[in-house]
């Protein structure tokens, strides 16, 4: 059985969806509907049922994956394991969130630079950039939303804890922690807001895990960078919601104050995602296993 149909096949199913299996191959989709067809004669049974969304594996057709996709990943990781080991530098195509890309994810990367990896960021919100991952436009994305389906493999990567931050003057002005507590939401309702867009994302998610409740008024300032919202903060421009890693400096120093210290704080996963069956490349699975192995000092 001719492996470039198998190839093709396993894609298929990965993705469920012609149109995404051809982007991932670097086919035309008439190319890829007629090499599965191909296939299907062969085999004598049909492999997909289409619908709304794509395709959908017969019985027939997950029970073919199952027996060949091992056979052709474990192919693939040894041709391009000789292909590694014939080039002194490959580039992994990163991408994920500016500002944890910025302050974590190339950071933690950087000593693999000197053992001959290269790299490439792109920057954008979880839903483009898992799309661009599906694509074969990134080899490994940082994404705060999990993926779904076969194409794509997600592990966790870490958790980052979300504050209520103000400049000491906004805390003096709400009576500091002890106050807050005591009075509640309430006291917030009039104090200018600073947020990444206009949904308040995290804000809404802050106010909903501690206070059971929703922001009272739209926000004062919004700036499409968290690093934005920090310097706003910092200058006394308003209140915000930021994760741990990003504000700790400016806490140390005390050009922020934490206006509340929740017994459970609100949490928001990163999870490390790959096309499945790329963790075969080595440069690819080099990466994946330094940033779990350095996550867990984050």
């Amino acid at each position: 059985m001719d492996l470039a149909l198998l190839r093709t096949f396993v894609t298929v199913h990965r993705a469920g969806s012609f149109t995404r299996a051809a982007a991932l191959l670097g086919l035309s989709q008439p190319a890829v509907t007629g090499q599965i067809r191909s296939l299907e004669r062969q085999l004598g049974r049909p492999l997909f049922l289409r619908n709304a969304r794509g395709v959908t594996a017969t019985t027939i057709g997950d029970e073919l994956a199952h027996k060949v996709a091992p056979h052709l990943d474990a192919l693939t990781e040894i041709t391009e394991a000789d292909q590694d080991e014939e080039s002194a530098t490959r580039t992994l195509h990163l991408a994920g969130p500016p500002e944890f890309t910025a302050e974590r994810t190339l950071p933690a990367l950087a000593p693999l630079v000197s053992q001959g990896l290269s790299l490439r960021a792109a920057f954008g919100p979880s839903e483009e950039l898992l799309a661009g991952l599906a694509a074969g436009h990134h080899d490994l994305t940082v994404t705060t939303a999990r993926p779904r389906g076969a194409l794509l493999t997600a592990t966790p990567l870490c958790d980052e804890e979300h504050m209520l931050i103000a400049s000491p003057r906004w805390a003096a002005r709400l009576g500091g922690p002890a106050v807050l507590r005591a009075g509640g939401v309430r006291l917030l309702d009039h104090v200018p807001l600073v947020e990444v867009h206009e949904s308040l994302p995290l804000i809404t998610r802050y106010w909903s895990a501690v206070f059971d409740a929703k922001p009272a008024a739209s926000a004062t300032i919004i700036a499409g960078d968290l690093r934005a919202v920090l310097s706003c903060v910092v200058a006394g421009a308003g209140i915000g919601v930021l994760p741990r890693y990003l504000c700790t400096a400016a806490l140390d120093s005390g050009e922020l104050i934490a206006l509340l210290d929740p017994p459970v704080p609100p949490l928001r996963t990163y999870f490390l995602a790959v096309r499945t069956g790329t963790l075969g490349l080595p440069h690819i699975a080099r990466a994946h296993e330094w940033l779990l192995r350095t996550a867990t000092d984050w």
